[in-house]
């Protein structure tokens, strides 16, 4: 006899990437809204985990799918399934002194 397709019961959440802290792992924070007990505001909170990220694919800022899994290392529980949304970063370029006198006018430059 075949045996049935297993149905797997993990949850997927979806959060932001906020920390590359070392080889393959990141810090993912989770933002949801509660209504406070008492006064019935709506208050912010968070929660954060550690993710497993197998191909270093994920950036600071990225907005990422991630699904529960078996314990990878001490504090690892999750891993990346997708990176729904890329963040916008900017390029990594020396600004030189010549570069911001070239844009910003002085006193001395005559119109």
């Amino acid at each position: 006899m075949s045996q049935p397709a297993r149905q797997t019961s993990r949850k997927t959440l979806i959060g932001f990437v906020t920390s590359r802290s070392g080889d393959k792992s990141i810090k993912v924070t989770i933002p949801y809204k509660v209504p406070h007990p008492l006064y019935h505001k709506i208050v912010n909170r968070k929660s954060v985990v550690h993710a497993h990220d197998e191909k270093n694919e994920a950036n600071i800022g990225d907005k990422v799918e991630i699904t529960e899994t078996r314990p990878i290392s001490r504090l690892k529980r999750w891993r990346i399934t997708a990176i729904l949304e890329q963040a916008v970063s900017a390029t990594d370029v020396a600004v030189t002194e010549q570069d911001v006198a070239d844009v910003v006018p002085t006193k001395n430059t005559e119109s």
